[in-house]
């Protein structure tokens, strides 16, 4: 899928690894890439996790890359026999794995320096499909890779960040999301029929509620997003009125 002209890039995100299901570890990527991608203008529309199983990397990544225009990976490019990302990558596009030739040069050269054997378990972290493109990697030197709309990166947060850097300023963003945050004294229940009126009045902003409670009462925060500066102003204004609306009458 391509984005149609005038609209936001679409996005998508794979997260791999076991230790992600099991709860072993908390993953701080996806809250990370959300936040970058808003700050581009690209809507991040869907997250998967998946085990650390070619067949389900597979069936996930043809899924998502074929309905969005940007899939961002996280997980299982490391030295590990468990770090099958390259691999299952590699079979959703139909490539053979191979050694990159200058992720094999980069890696080479840095455990060198270090005075390290290349072994071949390190050697593991320069496999790409055949045809792939290398992301940049500043924190550990071990690459990620690009094929097509997919961006395989590490899992660790640090080098997951490090590599977003390097790929995020060479795509096309739209209109970045504004958004504005409003206090409201009443609970979602009492609010629910005239806020979803006013979502239905101003189709071009997304009304968010997200409701609190102070251990005496409830009340809502209310989120408005629109990438239309008047469009979010006007919900805005409406949305105040009703609650204001609504207090005249509570007293």
């Amino acid at each position: 899928m391509r984005q149609e002209s005038g609209t936001a890039p679409r996005a998508a995100m794979l997260a791999i690894g076991d230790e992600l299901l099991s709860g072993r570890t908390k993953d701080k990527n996806i809250a990370h890439l959300a936040g970058l991608l808003t700050l581009a203008g690209i809507d991040l529309k869907e997250v998967r996790i998946v085990a650390d199983e070619e067949d389900a990397i597979v069936e996930a990544l043809n899924a998502l890359r074929a309905k969005y225009d940007h899939v961002f990976t996280s997980g299982g490019i490391g030295p590990t026999h468990d770090d099958i990302t390259a691999d299952a990558v590699a079979a959703a596009f139909g490539r053979p794995a191979v050694h990159h030739p200058e992720a094999m040069e980069r890696l080479t050269a840095y455990y060198a320096s270090r005075d390290l054997p290349f072994t071949q378990a390190r050697m593991r972290m320069a496999r790409t499909p055949e045809g792939a493109t290398l992301i940049d990697n500043p924190v550990s030197v071990a690459p990620g890779f690009r094929m097509e709309n997919v961006f395989v990166m590490a899992g660790v947060p640090t080098i997951f960040a490090a590599m977003l850097d390097n790929v995020l300023p060479t795509l096309p963003g739209g209109p970045v999301m504004q958004s504005a945050a409003l206090a409201c004294p009443f609970g979602e229940g009492d609010i629910g029929a005239p806020l979803a009126a006013i979502q239905k009045e101003h189709p071009l902003v997304a009304i968010g509620s997200y409701p609190r409670f102070d251990g005496q009462r409830y009340s809502t925060e209310l989120v408005i997003r629109s990438r239309d500066a008047s469009a979010l102003e006007a919900a805005r204004s409406a949305v105040e009125a009703m609650i204001e609306g609504m207090k005249s009458q509570a007293a």
